[in-house]
């Protein structure tokens, strides 16, 4: 049995990673993840206008910025042409059989992450999957079509997807860490618009694919076996999903026998462990337009056995939530106050918050929408008809084992870092 027959069991793989050749300028190949500044066009413009024409990651991914234009298909076709000239002109070295280590430095410090493919037939993204691979937040299925048009018949895939697992011991990718002066240095490049600074390393020695082979296999063995979830989406969940419904496509019309070795049935992602103190989670608020604090209470004892309710100083509410227990903050005109729930259907905050939206969308009875930061949605709090409410820190202690009990958080739970700290696309794999 080789190495990835071995792998297989916990559903990741090495792969034939690529990357550009050495003349290349990393910092204009580069780019961060198409989901970011989606309300910012002037944010890609001034990408755009610092690469010129120079090879880059901004030539064959599709902005979400632009995913409304009414050329898109022109664009997805300029996409998969930029992909195969830089296939034929040979841009590419191949990194074959191997692993990645990633080295990020940003605001809010250092972390590692392994570049690693994992088997789609491990995954499923709907909200009760019990597949190793799962969906953290709900996957909203109309957004899956418009990126299969883009995926389907693109030659290359260059991932920003980031993928959690709970390894308390660190035995894995911190292992990596610390002999990462003994790997061959990839790359090591500042990233544009503020991105920070990245390294990579190769992993591809027998010794070291060891420490992969058993940090997972200890880890697979520690699981609930009725209900093993091995890995959690951190970031790029639709992106994932789209080329799980590529490869569900594929299947149909491909024989059996060759569904192993198809590269389609494999996605290039990073791994990071969730205890890695450079990965910073924060939670995204809530802004509620046009709903009454009465009727926001009405359905929240819909929701709940019983609440208490405190006022509290504006400048202290986040403080005020970071106890134990079921607890939220909310700002109005009025005032700011600490909310604790008691008994209520969902295990987090967020979840008890998600059952309120869903019902107030539907008796028409507000609007809502999703803030990064809690300055920002405070300040909307406060204008006339809104409500902010402030939801606390998404516990990492505590997070495989909620989605375990609560299955995927609702969607806009939480983020990783802010987001010129996601994920700069680098490496690349052929799917097809």
């Amino acid at each position: 049995m080789n190495y990835n027959e071995k792998l297989a069991e916990f559903g990741i793989q090495s792969a034939d990673i690529l990357l550009p050749v050495d003349s290349t300028d990393l910092q204009k190949w580069a780019v961060v993840a198409c989901d970011q500044y989606t309300s910012q066009p002037e944010y890609w413009e001034r990408l755009d206008s610092f690469i010129g024409s120079n090879p880059s990651t901004l030539r064959i991914i599709y902005p979400e910025v632009y995913l409304e234009n009414s050329n898109k298909e022109e664009i997805i076709s300029s996409i998969n042409a930029a992909m195969n000239s830089y296939i034929g002109n040979g841009l590419f070295k191949e990194l074959k059989d191997s692993f990645v280590l990633v080295e990020r430095t940003t605001e809010s410090g250092t972390r590692f992450g392994l570049m690693a493919a994992l088997d789609l037939e491990a995954y499923d993204y709907s909200k009760d999957s019990r597949t190793l691979i799962r969906a953290t937040e709900g996957t909203i299925l109309s957004r899956i079509p418009p990126r299969k048009e883009i995926r389907k018949n693109a030659p290359l895939e260059v991932p920003h997807i980031m993928v959690l697992i709970s390894d308390g011991k660190r035995a894995i990718i911190e292992k990596l860490r610390d002999k990462r002066d003994s790997l061959e240095l990839l790359y090591d490049c500042s990233l544009n618009m503020d991105g920070g600074s990245i390294k990579g390393y190769l992993v591809k020695d027998d010794e070291d694919k060891e420490i992969i082979l058993n940090g997972f296999r200890n880890l697979y063995s520690s699981l609930d076996e009725s209900n093993p979830l091995l890995f959690a989406m951190g970031d790029g969940n639709h992106s994932l999903a789209t080329a799980k419904s590529c490869w569900e496509d594929i299947k149909k019309e491909i024989d059996p026998s060759k569904w192993k070795d198809c590269p389609s049935r494999y996605a290039l992602v990073e791994i990071e462990n969730i205890y890695d103190e450079g990965l910073l989670f924060e939670p995204i608020h809530r802004v509620f337009f046009g709903l009454s604090l009465s009727n926001f209470e009405m359905l929240l004892s819909r929701f709940s056995s019983s609440f208490e309710k405190a006022e509290v100083e504006c400048e202290r509410l986040v403080d005020a939530i970071e106890e134990d227990g079921q607890r939220f903050g909310i700002v109005t005109k009025d005032g700011s106050f600490s909310y604790r729930v008691i008994g209520g259907e969902k295990k987090i905050a967020a979840g008890t918050v998600q059952l309120i939206i869903d019902a107030m969308l539907d008796q028409k009875l507000g609007e809502v929408d999703y803030i990064h930061g809690a300055d920002i949605t405070m300040e909307l709090g406060k204008r006339d008809g809104n409500i902010g409410l402030i939801l606390p820190d998404i516990s990492k202690s505590h997070f495989f084992s909620d989605m375990l009990t609560d299955g995927a958080y609702p969607r806009k739970t939480f983020s990783i870092g802010h987001a010129n700290e996601k994920r700069y696309y680098m490496e690349a794999r052929k799917i097809k």
